[in-house]
């Protein structure tokens, strides 16, 4: 029953950040600085953070990647200021499972590791409504995620920032500061077939 309970504290804590909004303001106190020194990521967990999330949600014609809107910064800044050290340790321990699954050897650099590999990982433990996954139904009463809830954890906080980031918000979504009017007509055509902005 720990294990359910650990879950739920993990699933309500990112309830809270929906509904927060100082959560938000992490990611806009985010910087694209290139120096970039994250508060809870070691090297190598940063590196893999950065390729990960630009998988996830790569760049594209006039939609800019997810690091290019400081995802990896406000993830780095949500585990450090919204998590428990509990959760913070389960997410290290997650990390150090993650890395090994992705070098091919112990001495291999993190940096040597290829898109390719990070696509296949995805690949292989994304979930989708419906799949099984395999590592919990092995071990249910597990306290520390799997690989699949870990990986669906990061893809949800990925869209979560993404979504609620400045630059997406006012320059890819339809943008209203102060929506006082009211419009009649076709909802894809007032948009511009664009959903709204948080």
């Amino acid at each position: 029953m720990k294990r359910r309970d650990a879950l739920k504290n993990l699933g309500l804590a990112a309830g809270f950040a929906i509904t927060a909004p100082s959560i938000f303001s992490l990611l806009q106190s985010c910087t694209s600085a290139p120096t970039w020194m994250p508060a809870y990521f070691s090297k190598d967990e940063k590196e893999v953070v950065v390729n990960l999330v630009d998988i996830i949600l790569p760049k594209t014609e006039g939609v800019p990647s997810a690091t290019e809107v400081n995802v990896p910064q406000f993830i780095d800044k949500y585990i450090t200021e919204v998590l428990n050290a509990e959760d913070q340790e389960a997410i290290r321990i997650s990390f150090t499972e993650i890395i090994a699954t992705l070098k091919p050897t112990v001495e291999t650099d993190i940096r040597d590791v290829t898109t390719a590999q990070y696509t296949a990982l995805l690949d292989a433990n994304l979930l989708v409504k419906g799949d099984i996954d395999k590592d919990r139904l092995a071990n249910p009463e597990a306290l520390q995620p799997t690989k699949n809830e870990f990986l669906n954890h990061l893809k949800y906080l990925t869209i979560m920032a993404y979504v609620g980031s400045e630059e997406i918000g006012e320059n890819v979504l339809m943008y209203d500061p102060v929506p006082t009017a009211y419009y009649c007509g076709d909802l894809q055509e007032i948009s511009g077939g664009k959903s709204s902005s948080l």
